[in-house]
């Protein structure tokens, strides 16, 4: 943690008091809070979730210290070259020195970690979200509010991370390490993506798709979440309803990486062996 005025304790207590009581956002101390707050997270030094053992803690005062940033902030203009905006919060500055590759017109707002080695094309990123080092955000991507993006992930062209602030309690959607996001990608509510997966293209994934393995001789049905090392792609199964049956969206767990071959490699047979359309 950085060296602040403030303990890690009383700025998330003076963070929890305002989420409890907005007239205290007017008080000097309490925007100097939320504001030490943001800085963090733009410095990757604090983070709205983490991992915990084997899952994940998501830390709820840190996501209501995001929300309370916004009303404590007010309209201006600002630039990039020949580009203009209108917002809240300001843009990320001085790649080179945080050692990050940004091609135009890759846009990061202030308040999300970036690490070095992370190579921005023309891509999105919110406030409050974490890149890890290596990763790729390629054209036309998306990383949510709060979104976690581990080390070595490649986002494909036109992948949606969604965000979540509220309700706080909420999970961040979670990408773990190594994981292949292929082209057209969704993943929204808080899901979860195991280290070292590979999705298909066009691969959509919420809070309630079923996802199901069928790689083996009897399927295995997950929600919101798939574990490490699978191949994934787009799926659907009957469901009837009062006006008939129809198909509806699903995932299909059709194989594993595997674990006897390097990274890069692994993942290009994977897509090879399986068929899977990146």
């Amino acid at each position: 943690m950085p060296q602040t005025s403030l303990s890690m304790e009383h700025l998330q207590s003076i963070i929890e008091e305002a989420w409890n009581d907005r007239q205290l956002l007017k008080k000097s101390k309490t925007v100097s809070a939320i504001e030490e707050l943001i800085k963090m997270l733009d410095l990757g030094k604090v983070r709205v979730a983490e991992p915990d053992g084997e899952g994940w803690k998501v830390n709820e005062w840190v996501k209501k210290g995001v929300i309370l940033y916004f009303p404590t902030r007010k309209m201006r203009n600002s630039s990039a070259g020949p580009l203009w905006f209108y917002d809240k919060i300001p843009l990320k500055e001085n790649y080179d020195k945080l050692g990050i590759r940004v091609v135009p017109h890759a846009v990061a707002r202030y308040g999300a970690f970036i690490s070095p080695g992370v190579i921005l094309m023309p891509s999105y990123v919110n406030i409050g979200a974490y890149i890890g080092e290596g990763t790729m955000v390629d054209t036309w991507a998306t990383v949510g509010s709060c979104a976690q993006i581990g080390k070595h992930v490649h986002l494909s062209g036109g992948v949606g991370i969604g965000g979540v602030l509220e309700p706080v309690q909420a999970a961040p959607v979670i990408i773990e390490d190594n994981a292949f996001i292929g082209s057209r990608c969704i993943i929204v509510e808080g899901a979860r993506v195991g280290k070292e997966a590979v999705l298909g293209a066009n691969v959509v994934i919420t809070g309630s798709t079923k996802i199901i393995d069928v790689s083996g001789s009897e399927p295995q049905e997950y929600k919101g979440y798939i574990p490490p090392r699978s191949v994934v792609i787009p799926g659907s199964f009957p469901k009837k309803f009062p006006a008939g049956e129809y198909n509806v969206p699903c995932a299909l767990i059709i194989g594993q990486r595997k674990a006897s071959t390097d990274k890069k490699t692994s993942l290009n047979n994977a897509l090879r062996e399986y068929n899977v359309s990146a």
